[in-house]
C-alpha cells in the first residue's frame, strides 16, 4: 500500500524514530500504527514511544469530583486553538459536560450525546454542543470521558488542563492525609504516565510481547552486547566477508577503541544486527545475554507500573509501592491504589500544521 509523508511524520512524532526507519516500518505492517511501533521497538529504533502518540491538538481535560469524593469524572474537549482552550466559557463548558456525566451514566459516547443536556433542557446534548461549536466560532470535539468510583477518588489537573488524572484507592479510614498522599500519586502519574498500577494487571499474553520485544532491541543494540557475544557476531561479520574490505579495516585500526562503534558505517552495524537477529535462539539459552535481558525488562516493569516507579517526592530510593504501605502504617489504616485514569489533551491527534500570518491574510483578502 502506499505510505503517505503524513503518515511517516506521525510514526516520527509517536517514536522519535528517522523518517526513512518509519516509512520502512509502515511499509513492512501495511500501514498499521500499532504494529509499526512494535516493530521499530524490536528494531531499537524507537526512541521516545509515547503510550498515544505526540501531543498534537488543543482543548482541555477537566474532572469533577463528587461530594463524598467517592465518584469522579474526567473528560477531554478538544478545539483547534489554544486560544479558546484558555476561554472562560468554554472551560465553563467543559466542566459542565463532566459534571453532568458524573450526576448521570451513560453505558457509551452515544448515549451521551443523545441524553437531554442540563444546561439546555430543550436540547440533547449534542444539539447543545452544536449551539457552542457556533457560539465560539470554533470546532469542538467532545472526545472521551471515563468516571470511576470507589472508596476514595481524587482528582488532579496539571499544566492548566493539558493533563488530567483520577487515582482511586481502597480505604477503610479515608482521612485528609490519604487524600493528600493520593494526590501526590495522581501527580505521579500525570509526570511519569504509567501504563498499570502493577504487573498484576498486565496480561500474560502482553508479558510476552513485551519480553519479546526487549529481546529484540537488545539483539538490535550490538555495542550493548556482552563482550563475547559481539566478538563472536563481529568474527562472523569478517569471516563470512558480509563486512566489506573497508569495514574490516576500519573495525581493525580501532578495535581498542570504546568508541569503535562511532567509526563503524550504518551498513556495518546493521550487519551485526542481521547476524545478531540470526542467533536469537541460540543467546536466548546465554546465561550473560538471558540476564542481561531480564535486567532490561525488569527495568521497562517499573517504568510502566506505577507502585514499582520510584517515588519522585522521596529523597531516597522509596518505591511508590513503598510509600503507600508507609501512609498507611502511618494512619493506622488500610490504604491500596486500586485504579488510576490519565488524559493528555491530544492523545494521538496530529495536529494541522497552520501558517498564521498566511491564514490572516487570506481571511484579509491581502
Amino acid at each position: 500500500m502506499a505510505i503517505s509523508a503524513a503518515d511517516v511524520k506521525k510514526l516520527r512524532e509517536m517514536t522519535g524514530a528517522g523518517m526513512v526507519d518509519c516509512k520502512g516500518a509502515l511499509t513492512e505492517t501495511n500501514g498499521n500504527f500499532d504494529e509499526a511501533v512494535e516493530y521499530l521497538r524490536k528494531k531499537g529504533l524507537a526512541k521516545a514511544e509515547k503510550k498515544a502518540g505526540r501531543i498534537a491538538a488543543e482543548g482541555i481535560v477537566s474532572t469533577v469530583l463528587s461530594a463524598d469524593e467517592k465518584t469522579a469524572t474526567i473528560i477531554e474537549v478538544n478545539s483547534e486553538t489554544d486560544f479558546v482552550a484558555k476561554n472562560e466559557i468554554f472551560q465553563t463548558y467543559v466542566n459542565g459536560l463532566a459534571t453532568q456525566i458524573n450526576n448521570n451514566d451513560y453505558a457509551d459516547m452515544a448515549a451521551f450525546l443523545a441524553a437531554k443536556s442540563d444546561a439546555d433542557a430543550g436540547s440533547t446534548v449534542e444539539e447543545y454542543h452544536k449551539a457552542m461549536v457556533a457560539k465560539i466560532g470554533e470546532n469542538l470535539t467532545i472526545r472521551r470521558f471515563e468516571k470511576l468510583s470507589g472508596d476514595v477518588v481524587v482528582s488532579y489537573i496539571h499544566m492548566g488542563g493539558k493533563i488530567g488524572v483520577l487515582v482511586d484507592a481502597a480505604c477503610d479510614s479515608p482521612s485528609e492525609n490519604i487524600k493528600e498522599a493520593m494526590k501526590n500519586i495522581a501527580m505521579q502519574i500525570a509526570a511519569m504516565n504509567p501504563s498499570y498500577v502493577s504487573r498484576d494487571e498486565i496480561s500474560a499474553e502482553t508479558l510476552a510481547k513485551e519480553k519479546e520485544i526487549v529481546v529484540d532491541s537488545s539483539l538490535a543494540d550490538p555495542a550493548s552486547l556482552p563482550k563475547p557475544i559481539l566478538n563472536a557476531v563481529i568474527q562472523e561479520a569478517i569471516d563470512t566477508n558480509k563486512w566489506s574490505d573497508e569495514e574490516k579495516a576500519t573495525y581493525e585500526e580501532q578495535k581498542n577503541n570504546k568508541f569503535l562503534f562511532n567509526f563503524l558505517s550504518d551498513e556495518g552495524i546493521q550487519t551485526l544486527r542481521d547476524i545478531a537477529a540470526s542467533h536469537k535462539a541460540e543467546y536466548l539459552d546465554n546465561k550473560i545475554f538471558s540476564g542481561l535481558v531480564e535486567g532490561r525488562f525488569s527495568k521497562h516493569l517499573k517504568e510502566i507500573c506505577l507502585v514499582d516507579q520510584a517515588y519522585v517526592k522521596a529523597e531516597d530510593k522509596e518505591t511508590v509501592k513503598q510509600y503507600v504501605e508507609k501512609v498507611a502504617k502511618d494512619n493506622g489504616c488500610s490504604f491500596e491504589i486500586k485504579k488510576f485514569i490519565r488524559f493528555e489533551t491530544g492523545e494521538g491527534i496530529e495536529k494541522k500544521n497552520e501558517d498564521f500570518a498566511a491564514e490572516v491574510a487570506a481571511q484579509m483578502n491581502v
